[in-house]
């Protein structure tokens, strides 16, 4: 690499034996001048390419002697840098003797150092060149330095010796594993002592719990018990003594303890949280004292998955900390300010206390659940609500809002109670109670939906439309309409619709009187009632339309950007509430406005931008193929929102100014290791918003959408892994299937612009391997559901475009998402062994089940569609799976598991025939058994196996057939049989027997078997089956089967009883069937003797005799 001579020069001088120039060099790489720096900041990395022994030699040399601190800590900062393993590790480029005067000059550092802010910065230095070379033994001398400075009688030695240890246990805490006995002594003689000073006890604490962290197994930790009682006092001790600093530092290590090794506190569980319960109570101490003991105890309580149960086992734990959190919200001041507030969620007068209560009651709910926390609840809301200070009327209001989610269970069996509490503070004298009384409303609609709206509908709907009328509390009457949203969001079109003549009217009087916080909160309101209503919301058309015309043309001002935004998409919902024919005028109108906005330069933080772009999807939904004209409008803004890089900015996780940033509402921060990382929030939701409506107008342009598919995939396939936003994930999930669907559905109908079939190869060799890759990384179960749903739509797009080498990738893919989890599953069990747990935890466990059995379901469905696909060519691959799917039979599997397994060889026995037969040995008896399994959606999959085998199965099926009766008989003789749970199973196990006497009838005594299975029909829930067999009947009849007739064909009447139950439900047999059964009857008539045909003729019910008169004569 050539250097300019005169760079060269500086180094020269830079690195030579005058110490001068290298101290300047340093201090102009802290320079705020630009050029400066920059000119600094070159030659110290060619000083690291070309003499790195000097530089690393000088740098130390700087570190031990320079009088000037700022100096002396730089050096230990760009020391770390490059003892950092990184691409820029300078330690293996050093030489030996290098290398060992840097140890020992550090080791002297941290003896000399008298500045503690330095100090720790060299102790960071020797943790981090520790971590390189001691799991290799290159740093001997190390681990006895420490253990002298430890025993040492400065206070400044044991506090670094301390550091040092703490983060080895961090970064390498398994060479420290040797040290266990040594280490024990040491820590508990420290927090033990009382001459030892309170920063050398926090250093140790802190060690203590790092290093306890670090154990992996639970005997070594428990070695560690008995300085658990010193740790606790070294936190009550700094708290006697007015020390809150260090108390808060103690109390931060308690919190990392509670939530990574919580099973460590257990036997001294009472005092710890007798203690912290005390601190939370004590107003004599500082707030952030008091916010950091409850944060300990609700980080105990969320650490269900290592000990699971275990806080609710304490006497009055709940009952205090409950007390506590509410008396945290009472602490709320009624400031003017609140009354005048413009926006919605202006929050005046609340306070940090405030904050903290309303964060920790909703964690404390979603950890404990329902069960736990409702009496607690209740008792105390019940205390509050007879006081006479409105501030606990809303705490209580606040409290209930704020549990609801995570007792949603519990809550929703005792509604009454919980409605009335509420609606008894809608007459409340104070305008925040109300406003409390009305969220608390709006939170339940979401919570405990559609329950709530279901059973109390005519007291909740009435209420919040007087509490519209509000007009001396804009913020009480803006509220009700949010609630009113909040409510109509979960209600069917029936409920709404006898109460819609007055929240409209009420609405549309504060679109026109109101301010404009509640000229907003109106419109979101009337946009979700039409959106609930529907077609109910037709009358109110002509009135409502021009209103929000208006809004859309005048609002024109900065201070009303909102106000037009949220007129946008009540015209787009109202427009497609009514249809298209309804809204066709003025949908040209309003996107010629939406056009001219487009076209218009916009700010970077307008709201109108994401509102349009959702605008725009519904107008396209509720125009269809209409809407493409428009298409060359909408697609290029929409691309560039979903184009939208993230705002991020990194920053190291202890860095000074995270608490600055921390309460910016427009930034949300991620600690990814020991980096802190905060993202532009509003970015994240303009993109997912478009990656949103990409996905929508896919979906309902269809081919109409192809001009556009390479553009939208080359944009979304990435997006498959963006991990700062669920959203956007998602919505690149659901996109995948669409783009694919659009491509085919364009070559098939000749408009994808001269492309052909290889065209969709290419794209599904794009698509399918980029969200396998995804699928293998993604660590949300829910999304991973749903990518195994769209590779399974994906797939049957593609067909047998797939190639081998994509096949085999498919089939690993699923081998490992059943062995993740299969594992989670696992762990989940051994969850349920844990001492504390109980019923609580094992519902939320059956939950979490639930969503394991979901991904099992669509690893059967994407299996089943490669079978359907390759047939007897894919029976390679399903071999290789068996190993996996041979354990989901086993009774110790839940019902859906097995479920899952039995469909799976269902569909290789229907799609393979011949090929499959191998398997019968294996897998029958299995679906024999299940026939009687005590599911009905396990019966159902077994009886449907045995139809395929009886059809497909020939001379191996054969032997099976009088047991497989059997099983079938009992499924149909069962007395419940037909009751709508066992329904399904019933028409498939009919379905199955009527197989059974086509293709076995040499096998079975058919003049009893036939007149039985006639005797079950008709069958109508399982539509499909039922068109079968109907078909099966009609055909038997046509032969004119004698078995079936009966002697004198007795069973004629029950046949045409059959046929007339049958064609009077045009679901459940095809039109051609239809017409053979009224042929067959027409000739009957001609055939049979009149008297024989009006007998049969008088069982049939007037309305079938009608509906088969009328098909006979057209």
């Amino acid at each position: 690499m050539a250097t300019d001579p005169n760079q060269q020069a500086q180094l020269a001088m830079v690195l030579g034996s005058d110490a001068a120039p290298f101290e300047t060099l340093i201090s102009h790489l802290m320079s705020s001048s630009n050029e400066q720096r920059s000119s600094a900041e070159a030659l110290f990395n060619l000083a690291k390419q070309t003499n790195p022994d000097t530089l690393a030699l000088k740098l130390a040399h700087l570190l031990q002697l320079s009088p000037h601190p700022e100096g002396r800590a730089m050096a230990a900062v760009l020391l770390r840098k490059l003892l950092t393993r990184d691409d820029a590790y300078l330690w293996p480029r050093l030489s030996l003797p290098t290398q060992s005067s840097l140890k020992s000059s550090m080791m002297s550092c941290i003896q000399r150092e008298e500045a503690k802010s330095i100090s720790k910065k060299i102790c960071d230095t020797v943790s981090e060149l520790a971590s390189g070379i001691l799991p290799e033994n290159g740093w001997p001398e190390l681990l006895p330095f420490v253990f002298q400075c430890v025993s040492s009688d400065s206070s400044k030695l044991q506090e670094s010796a301390f550091l040092i240890l703490a983060q080895l246990s961090q970064y390498v805490g398994e060479t420290l594993t040797p040290h266990i006995k040594h280490l024990h002594g040491v820590f508990l003689q420290c927090l033990s002592s009382n001459s030892v000073s309170s920063d050398v006890k926090i250093a140790a604490l802190n060690a203590v719990i790092s290093f306890v962290q670090c154990l992996s197994n639970s005997t070594e930790r428990d070695r560690f018990q008995d300085v658990l009682p010193a740790m606790i006092r070294t936190l009550t001790e700094s708290l006697n003594n007015g020390n809150e600093a260090t108390a808060q530092e103690a109390l931060e290590l308690f919190i990392e303890l509670a939530g990574t090794e919580p099973r460590f506190l257990r036997r001294q569980l009472l005092d710890i949280v007798g203690s912290m319960l005390q601190i939370a109570e004590a107003e004599s101490l500082e707030e952030s004292t008091r916010h950091l003991a409850v944060e300990f105890l609700v980080t105990l309580a969320e650490a269900r998955e290592r000990a699971p149960g275990m806080v609710r086992k304490l006497p009055q734990f709940i009952d205090r900390l409950f007390a506590a959190l509410m008396k945290m919200l009472e602490d709320i001041e009624d400031d003017p300010a609140w009354y005048s507030a413009e926006t919605e969620d202006e929050d005046a007068g609340e306070t940090s206390n405030y904050s903290m209560g309303q964060e920790c009651l909703d964690r404390l709910a979603i950890a404990l659940g329902g069960n736990t926390i409702v009496p607690v609840a209740y008792q105390q809301f019940s205390a509050y609500l007879v006081a006479s200070e409105w501030q606990k009327h809303h705490a209580s209001l606040i409290a209930l809002a704020q549990i609801a989610e995570g007792c949603s269970k519990v809550m929703i069996k005792n509604l009454e109670q919980v409605v009335s509490m509420i609606l008894s503070q809608f007459q409340s004298p104070h305008p925040r109670v109300r406003w409390a009384a009305i969220n608390a409303i709006g939170q339940l609609s979401t919570d405990l939906g559609p329950d709530l709206q279901n059973q109390h509908h005519q007291r909740v709907l009435p209420a919040l439309a007087a509490a519209m009328d509000d007009f001396q509390n804009p913020r009480v009457q803006a509220h009700a309409a949010s609630a009113v949203l909040n409510f109509s969001e979960n209600c069917t079109p029936e409920i709404l619709a006898p109460y819609l003549d007055g929240i409209v009217s009420k609405l549309l009087v504060l679109l026109q009187n109101g301010k404009q916080m509640v000229q907003e909160g109106a419109l979101t309101a009337l946009a979700s009632v039409a959106d609930s209503s529907q077609e109910h919301f037709q009358k109110y058309y002509d009135v409502v339309m021009p209103y929000l015309k208006t809004i859309l043309m005048n609002a024109t001002d900065k201070s009303k950007r909102m106000l037009r935004a949220k007129s946008m998409e009540c015209i787009s919902l109202v427009g497609m509430a009514v249809g298209k024919d309804r809204f066709k005028e003025d949908a040209r109108q309003v996107m010629e406005v939406l056009m001219s906005l487009q076209g218009s330069e916009m700010e970077a933080d307008d709201p109108i931008t994401s509102y349009m772009l959702q605008a725009w999807a519904r107008l396209c939904k509720c125009l269809g193929q209409e809407f493409l004209p428009y298409m060359d409008v909408v697609m290029p803004p929409l691309l560039q929102s979903a184009q939208l890089k993230p705002d991020v900015t990194i920053t190291s996780a202890d860095s000074e100014d995270e608490a600055e940033d921390s309460d910016d509402e427009s930034m949300e921060t991620i600690i990814l290791g020991d980096k802190r990382i905060g993202i532009k929030t509003s970015v994240l939701e303009e993109k997912a918003t478009a990656c949103n409506m990409l996905c929508c107008y896919a979906d309902e342009l269809k081919e109409g959408f192809f001009p556009w598919v390479d553009k939208v995939a080359l944009t979304l396939v990435p997006l498959l892994k963006f991990y700062f936003h669920e959203e956007v994930r998602r919505a690149a999930v659901s996109a995948m299937p669409e783009l694919m669907r659009s491509a085919k559905l364009a070559i098939e109908k000749g408009q994808s612009d001269g492309r052909d079939i290889s065209y969709l190869k290419q794209l599904s060799d794009y698509i399918i391997p980029a969200m396998l890759e995804a699928l293998h990384k993604e660590p949300d179960t829910e999304i991973c559901v749903s990518m195994l749903e769209a590779i399974n739509e994906c797939l049957q797009i593609s067909g047998n475009l797939l190639d081998e080498g994509k096949i085999r990738s498919i089939v690993d893919e699923v081998k490992q998402v059943m062995t993740a989890s299969s594992s989670r599953k696992q762990e989940r069990g051994e969850r349920a062994n844990a001492e504390d747990f109980d019923a609580e935890e094992g519902e939320l466990i059956k939950e979490e089940n639930e969503q394991e059995e979901e991904i099992f379901d669509q690893v059967g469905e994407i299996l089943g569609t490669l079978v359907k696909t390759f047939k007897a060519s894919f029976l390679p691959y399903f071999d290789e799976l068996s190993s996996y799917l041979t354990p989901m039979w086993g009774r110790d599997k839940t019902a859906e598991e097995r479920r899952i397994a039995i469909c799976i060889f269902d569909d290789v026995a229907e799609q393979c025939r011949d090929a499959a037969f191998k398997y019968y040995d294996t897998y029958l008896p299995f679906v024999l058994e299940a026939c009687n399994d005590e599911s009905a959606d396990v019966r159902q999959a077994a009886v449907y196996g045995l139809g395929v085998c009886a059809e497909f199965g020939g001379s191996v099926f054969k032997p099976l057939v009088g047991e497989a009766l059997s099983r079938l008989n009992v499924v149909v003789q069962h007395p419940n049989a037909r009751q709508s749970e066992n329904a399904m199973a019933y028409d498939n196990a009919v379905s199955a027997v009527g197989k059974i006497c086509q293709f076995h009838r040499d096998s079975i005594d058919s003049s009893q078997v036939l007149p039985a299975w006639l005797n079950c029909l008709p069958i109508s829930n399982d539509v499909m089956e039922a068109k079968v067999v109907h078909d099966q009947l009609c055909s038997m009849v046509e032969r004119q089967d004698v078995d079936l007739l009966g002697p004198n064909n007795q069973y004629l009447p029950k046949i045409l009883t059959v046929f007339a139950e049958v064609l009077t439900r045009k679901d459940v047999v095809t039109e051609e069937t239809g017409g053979r059964m009224v042929n067959i009857i027409r000739q009957l008539q001609q055939t049979l003797p009149q008297s024989a045909l009006a007998s049969i003729w008088s069982t049939l019910k007037p309305e079938q005799q009608h509906a088969l008169q009328s098909m006979l004569s057209s």
